[in-house]
């Protein structure tokens, strides 16, 4: 009696699975976490609900895994910064690019964190957002007090301040940033940079 070949989709289902999370990923940034069903989401990637259920068991997993794929590259570029042991300025210039390379890579993510990660984190499957945010907000402090403490940065900054000014100016940008636009990642943050600094730098 023959036996039956297995399937040979080994490749094409991881890869379909990506563009049903890119999918998703852009119709929840763009109507709402709450608004969006599985059955918008499927009807956007051009399949039948019930199909979509093939690759993710509800929308909650489509929703945890574009936000940890988004966090745990985003927390790879910024090990890799805070790792090169740089100045508290080029560490600040590196994170700020390395901020706008990720919205280029992962705009819809970016948006769905700042429009629903303050309802998620009540939520136990959630519970990671809180950790990178408590982690965020401590790279992005100790980058500011090192530059004060070396003389880099003024000494009357309020590092607080200019801590939510930097973090929400660099990650409103998501909100008009269109990949493969004019300007690169790169070239937008040096761009901002030059402004920040002029700012906060020692004259």
């Amino acid at each position: 009696m023959p036996t039956k070949k297995k399937p040979q989709a080994t490749t094409a289902a991881p890869e379909r699975r990506g563009e049903l999370l890119q999918t998703a990923a852009e119709v929840f940034a763009e109507q709402g976490y709450n608004a969006t069903t599985v059955r918008k989401i499927a009807d956007h990637a051009g399949m039948l609900a019930g199909s979509l259920y093939y690759h993710f068991d509800s929308k909650e997993s489509m929703l945890e895994e574009i936000l940890r794929t988004f966090l745990d590259e985003l927390w790879s570029g910024y090990d890799t910064v805070l790792d090169a042991d740089l100045g508290p300025r080029e560490t600040l210039q590196a994170l700020v690019t390395e901020s706008f390379r990720e919205i280029d890579r992962h705009r819809p993510a970016v948006a769905i964190y700042q429009k629903e990660s303050r309802h998620l984190v009540t939520q136990d499957r959630f519970e990671f957002l809180a950790e990178s945010q408590r982690r965020f907000e401590k790279t992005w402090l100790t980058t500011l007090e090192r530059g004060v403490a070396d003389g880099v940065f003024r000494a009357d900054l309020d590092i607080r301040l200019t801590y939510r000014f930097v973090r929400d100016t660099v990650w409103v940008a998501a909100s008009w940033y269109r990949p493969g636009g004019h300007h690169s990642p790169e070239e937008i943050a040096r761009q901002y940079l030059s402004m920040v600094l002029d700012g906060i730098a020692t004259r």
